[in-house]
């Protein structure tokens, strides 16, 4: 059996599908994102450039100390509040 193509118009009024919720960028984790993690990874990108993870209550800090001790964090935003740069990746 095969899932149903979730980038297909409703059949019955042509709507596109909703955009599926935001779930934690942790391996495994599929819980509501809350908080929005900016980093730049300056070897690759442009000073400006913004690459995003999205991460829930449980795994912010992990996330955020992964990127922090490499030099990559920028900016950790509540999801609700997240206003996305010009040139950045859609969370």
């Amino acid at each position: 059996m095969t899932s149903p193509d979730t980038n297909t118009p409703d059949p019955g009024t042509g709507a596109p599908p909703p955009d599926p919720a935001p779930v934690c960028s942790a391996k495994g984790c599929r819980d509501a994102a809350v908080w929005v993690l900016a980093w730049n990874n300056p070897t690759l990108h442009t000073p400006e450039r913004r690459k995003t993870w999205l991460a829930c209550e449980e795994h912010r800090e992990h996330l955020s100390q992964f990127l922090g001790v490499r030099g990559f964090l920028k900016d950790v935003v509540r999801l609700e509040d997240w206003v996305q740069p010009e040139g950045s990746e859609r969370p």
